[in-house]
């Protein structure tokens, strides 16, 4: 092989050696400020998910945002332009099946901003994802809160119903199945919670 042909292959594999350094080097410092991150803002994150409540204005409609026509599923997250942490189409949905009954509207609400919770949290690790599924689990069985037992079988029925009316609504493209599948895989355990829902349903009179 020609010299000059050596030296510049040489030159080349140097080059990319080096750069290749260079990227691992810089790929590892990233890593580990993302954990430095992760880390410190983990516990208030958590925090937050946690004091996260459905409130008494979203109940009743006191600031019910625009339709937010097909850019509701332009992104996983979608749109909450009046910032309550619930997807303005799933809200106003939630609104218009049930417009007479604020008690239906409070637990249908509550599981429907848990469900939110999952598409919006700026990083995934085992405690804030735990602390999500256990906000989802409270929504989950305070559904069960606002349906008589008087029937049981009716009752399963009803619930089921409610519950899958939500999630019809929520989790209503590709992309976001998808999403909630890589979700999932940062779950290792949940607690059971003790209280299900954030409104006191006596409060409501229908």
């Amino acid at each position: 092989m020609d010299i000059n042909i050596k030296m510049k292959i040489n030159k080349w594999w140097n080059v990319l050696w080096k750069g290749g350094v260079v990227v691992l080097v810089i790929f590892s410092f990233v890593v580990v400020l993302r954990m430095i991150y992760i880390t410190k803002n983990t516990p208030e994150q958590v925090a937050k998910i946690h004091s996260t409540k459905l409130t008494l204005d979203d109940v009743f409609g006191k600031n019910l945002p625009p339709d937010p026509g097909a850019e509701a599923d332009k992104t996983i997250a979608g749109i909450d332009a009046n910032t309550n942490g619930i997807r303005d189409d799933v809200e106003l949905a939630i609104f218009k099946e049930y417009p007479s009954s604020a008690k239906t509207r409070a637990v249908l609400l509550q599981y429907a901003l848990a469900l939110q919770m999952k598409f919006v949290q700026p990083f995934l690790n085992t405690d804030d994802v735990s602390a999500v599924v256990e906000q989802n689990s409270r929504g989950y069985l305070c559904i069960g809160k606002v349906v008589s037992r008087e029937d049981m079988e009716k009752y399963i029925a009803t619930v089921g119903e409610l519950r899958d009316f939500v999630e019809g609504v929520q989790i209503n493209t590709n992309s976001r199945k998808e999403y909630l599948a890589g979700f999932y895989k940062y779950l290792k355990s949940g607690d059971i919670p003790h209280d299900y829902c954030d409104i006191d349903l006596n409060s409501l009179l229908n």
